[in-house]
């Protein structure tokens, strides 16, 4: 899953991401917990300090920046951190405010049922894989060329793209099934959700040209579980 420390090398884009699963999130949800959301998410881009995982912020301050009284930004906070997407890190006292930090972990954990919304890129960079370390496990001997006889676009790629690169073949394409054909797009089943979304981030364009030179009104695939 997402780093949960967003500093270092490539930590705007783990920013942007935490911050669009968010929005992502919000869109799904009912005014109230839009209106939640879209407080965090205004406060954490004007206030935040990434790298210290810092938030420290008067209520009279936040309840300028969300157009609220300072009540309703007690009530908020409070809230927020109930739902584990703020942690306290300091107690405010006399003279010195509250310090909170992100809780990354629990974020993650409530917004993933929407990430396949934005797309199964960010789907698979939020999982947690790495595409460049997503490698096809080696192949041992010949790899059986596909049965054909079905006559379908599918079958008839799948024998093209093994005599491109029988491992890659036998790793990704190989347990890929026909499901359906709608006009122009067709659909195929993958056995597991990681495997679906790596094939469709991945491997969509190569194996498009394959039915594309099988049937060139084929315009679009589509892989699911």
């Amino acid at each position: 899953m997402l780093s949960t420390k967003p500093v270092g090398r490539g930590a705007a884009a783990r920013k942007y991401d935490l911050l669009t699963a968010l929005g992502a999130f919000a869109l799904a949800q009912d005014k109230f917990d839009q209106r939640r959301a879209l407080r965090l998410m205004t406060l954490i881009t004007a206030r935040y300090n990434w790298a210290r995982d810092e938030l420290a912020v008067g209520q009279r301050e936040i309840a300028r920046l969300w157009s609220v009284d300072e009540r309703t930004v007690k009530r908020e906070m409070a809230l927020l951190r109930a739902r584990g997407w703020l942690v306290v890190r300091r107690q405010g006292a006399r003279g010195r405010v509250t310090q909170y930090g992100l809780g990354i972990d629990q974020i993650l954990r409530d917004t993933e049922p929407q990430w396949p919304a934005v797309g199964s890129d960010f789907e698979l960079r939020m999982g947690g894989a790495d595409p460049a370390k997503v490698v096809a496990l080696p192949v041992s001997g010949a790899v059986p060329a596909p049965d054909i006889t079905s006559g379908t676009e599918w079958a008839l790629a799948q024998a093209l793209l093994h005599a491109e690169d029988a491992a890659s073949y036998a790793a990704w394409l190989a347990a890929l099934e026909r499901a359906e054909r709608a006009g122009g797009r067709l659909t195929l089943r993958a056995p597991s959700r990681f495997h679906a979304v790596y094939v469709q981030t991945h491997l969509e364009r190569r194996v498009l040209l394959a039915l594309r030179e099988i049937d060139a009104e084929i315009s679009e695939l589509r892989v699911v579980v």
